[in-house]
């Protein structure tokens, strides 16, 4: 008799993941389920509190699964929080997320399931899996407005070759009736949305920053290079950030087209300004040879796609809003993500 193969699967204790864990075992798959304790600081939001190690628990139980707890927190310190720190000292606006499915999700979470004797691992990402004539590529999901293939854009053959993605091909709604029907208590549990480090009250990313970084005021000046106001926290800003600058009711509204941390000062501008034809890049990669075609480029996780050529830098084929130095810029070719870049 054939054996079943054994799969882990990371699961964050909402409905995503839980349904994942149930489709698998639907499918013969011997599954163990998994939660990782990344943060044991305060939080309240995203995939680090308690209430959600209980919740995949509880999940795990009713499905009659294993369910085990693996501690990452000094890997999540060293890979996400303190990078997540240094950028936003040196005024970048880095992606948490996506440093997490780098380091801990799929590199350190795969090393241990096969230390463990698992044959695969399985997340609850709504992004596809596709073969590609020179092996996997990560696709966009087929609900657009849940796809995650923004955060899924470094994962390598390897790691390709050994995840499952059950949720691919559903939409969320579709997902939220499996839940129901296996009678999952996460069936109507919101989404997790923010930091998952950083607690969700008024203020909690400044507070989190001043306990580890000093924030350092800095002057706010028009394209003329006048004062015309300031900061209190120029690690706080982000290019195209309106809020905040102190400028309300002074004429046309401003944003923030340039941060210089070294001098401590915050360019603004109409939003003309913002706009350009050019961004530069550092840190490029494609998932084959580099794609001379116009390819569409997303610069967060769930904005819109934009077309341009991607040489040594990213050129826009219409004027496009700047990017925040820091941020990925993930290149697809239709729903197939073909490679990336930071903005820098």
């Amino acid at each position: 008799m054939k054996s079943k193969k054994k799969i882990l699967v990371a699961m964050s204790g909402g409905v995503d993941s839980s349904v994942a864990a149930g489709l698998l075992q639907k499918e013969g798959f011997e599954v163990t389920g998994v939660t990782l304790k990344l943060w044991g600081g305060p939080s309240d939001t995203g995939c680090c509190s308690v209430s959600d190690v209980t919740d995949a628990r509880r999940v795990a139980d009713s499905l009659g699964i294993e369910h085990h707890v693996f501690n990452f927190g000094d890997e999540f310190e060293d890979n996400v929080v303190a990078p997540y720190v240094r950028s936003h000292a040196k005024g970048l606006t880095p992606n948490p997320c996506i440093e997490c499915n780098r380091h801990l999700k799929f590199d350190k979470l795969i090393r241990r399931s096969h230390a463990l004797g698992f044959d695969l691992i399985a997340t609850g990402h709504h992004a596809r899996i596709v073969k590609h004539k020179n092996g996997l590529r990560i696709a966009r999901g087929a609900d657009f407005s849940k796809d995650q293939s923004y955060v899924l854009h470094m994962l390598n053959q390897p790691q390709l070759q050994q995840l499952k993605l059950p949720l691919g091909e559903m939409t969320k709604t579709e997902v939220r009736k499996i839940a129901a029907s296996l009678n999952l208590r996460v069936a109507d549990k919101p989404d997790s949305q923010d930091v998952c480090f950083i607690s969700n009250v008024k203020g909690s990313r400044k507070k989190f920053l001043q306990q580890r970084i000093d924030l350092k005021p800095a002057k706010v000046l028009d394209k003329d290079q006048q004062t015309v106001g300031e900061v209190e926290s120029i690690e706080m800003v982000t290019i195209g950030q309106r809020k905040g600058l102190g400028l309300s009711g002074q004429g046309a509204p401003k944003y923030a087209i340039e941060i210089d941390v070294e001098k401590a000062i915050v360019t603004v501008g109409e939003k003309p300004d913002l706009y350009g034809s050019t961004t530069q890049i550092k840190d490029l990669s494609w998932a084959d040879a580099p794609y001379p075609n116009t390819v569409q480029v997303q610069t967060s996780a769930h904005g819109r796609t934009a077309s341009a050529i991607v040489t040594s830098s990213v050129q826009w084929v219409e004027p496009h809003m700047k990017v925040a130095p820091g941020q990925s810029l993930v290149f697809y070719d239709g729903d197939v993500v073909v490679g990336s870049a930071i903005a820098g």
